[in-house]
């Protein structure tokens, strides 16, 4: 293990090939590693990467832990949190966690780079990203169409929400070159940028929005929270937050996969059936940065994209592949097989 930690070690750095890496997630899915964000106990470890741990969109991951799904199933799933979906997925890649939350959409993106990975259960239809404009530029900036010259928030670049400003962009005639997307993570550094002029507007999810709002620093500009929203935004579900693995990993470990799916469709199906107010309670204390109705407002103003099966909902890779190609050339000039970025085999087999 030791000489598997140092390889895990490297990969972060980027000095391993990707060949070396995947074998050093192999080794630590069957071993027992240090101590991540969250554990379930005693039982096979497996490390999952959360795109931020403490939105609402990613809530499932700590829900299952502390709804003690994942012990159930006996995995001991250690969480760990990144600030943005991107860099959950460079985790993923160099071999230093075996599954990742994020955005379906990376699927994508990582196939067309020649790298196969899929989501093995879907948390959600819609984005759960809300565009939201500062105050001070609120006057001016209406719509995606006045994105000319502004500097945007994005969690990260190369993140979906990165993808998703870029999409709105181009559907509304302004090209990608003609604005400036700002990394500002999301929570205290997006409100901070927002509230210093560091960007006009950006990209975020709860309970950052509900944050913005109660302190009156910013106005949302476009909801992508409901399949409605998705809809009117992007002209179809929008499939986002999910488990996705590298495709290798999955087909070697089916029994680990299958335990992680069936406590994360049990969680969903938990999700479908309770209020914000009993969701919100399961959840850390530290979450509610804002206190608890705030929180608990956030959790109720996103429940709308979860799914209750963990299903991939009908049409939606085809939604993300045409958001995908509207901006980025790799995607666009490339033949995306969406049937290798999903796979449904697991949720119908939850009992």
């Amino acid at each position: 293990m030791r000489k598997t930690a140092r390889h895990a070690s490297l990969a972060a750095a980027g000095l391993l090939a990707l060949s070396s890496l995947t074998a050093c997630a192999n080794d630590a899915a069957g071993s027992a590693a240090g101590s991540g964000g969250g554990s379930g106990g005693k039982g096979e470890t497996v490390k999952i990467m959360v795109g931020g741990l403490d939105k609402v969109i990613y809530m499932p991951a700590m829900l299952t832990q502390r709804l003690g799904y994942f012990q159930d199933e006996g995995l001991n799933v250690q969480l760990m949190s990144e600030p943005a979906g991107v860099q959950a997925e460079t985790a993923l890649v160099a071999g230093q966690v075996q599954g990742a939350v994020g955005f379906y959409d990376h699927t994508l993106d990582l196939q067309v780079k020649g790298k196969s990975v899929e989501s093995v259960v879907q948390f959600s239809r819609a984005p759960g990203e809300v565009e939201v404009v500062s105050a001070k530029a609120a006057g001016d900036l209406t719509s995606p169409r006045d994105f000319k010259g502004r500097k945007l928030g994005v969690t990260g670049l190369g993140s979906s929400t990165d993808f998703l400003t870029k999409y709105l962009a181009v559907k509304n005639g302004v090209d990608v070159s003609q604005f400036t997307p700002v990394a500002v993570g999301a929570g205290p550094t997006f409100i901070a940028a927002l509230q210093q002029g560091s960007i006009d507007g950006g990209m975020t999810t709860d309970p950052t929005v509900a944050t913005i709002l109660d302190k009156k620093v910013g106005k949302v500009l476009l909801d992508m929270r409901t399949p409605e929203g998705s809809q009117q935004a992007l002209g179809g579900p929008y499939p986002s937050s999910s488990l996705y693995m590298q495709t290798d990993w999955v087909n070697g470990h089916k029994d680990t996969v299958q335990k992680l799916v069936n406590a994360f469709v049990r969680t969903l199906k938990w999700m479908s059936t309770h209020s914000a107010d009993e969701i919100a309670a399961k959840m850390p204390a530290d979450y509610a940065q804002g206190g608890k109705a705030l929180y608990t407002q956030s959790v109720k103003s996103t429940l709308p994209m979860f799914t209750d099966d963990g299903v991939m909902p009908q049409g939606g890779p085809e939604t993300v592949e045409k958001v995908l190609k509207a901006f980025n050339p790799n995607i666009k000039n490339a033949n995306v097989d969406l049937s290798k970025t999903y796979t449904t085999e697991f949720v119908k087999a939850v009992k």
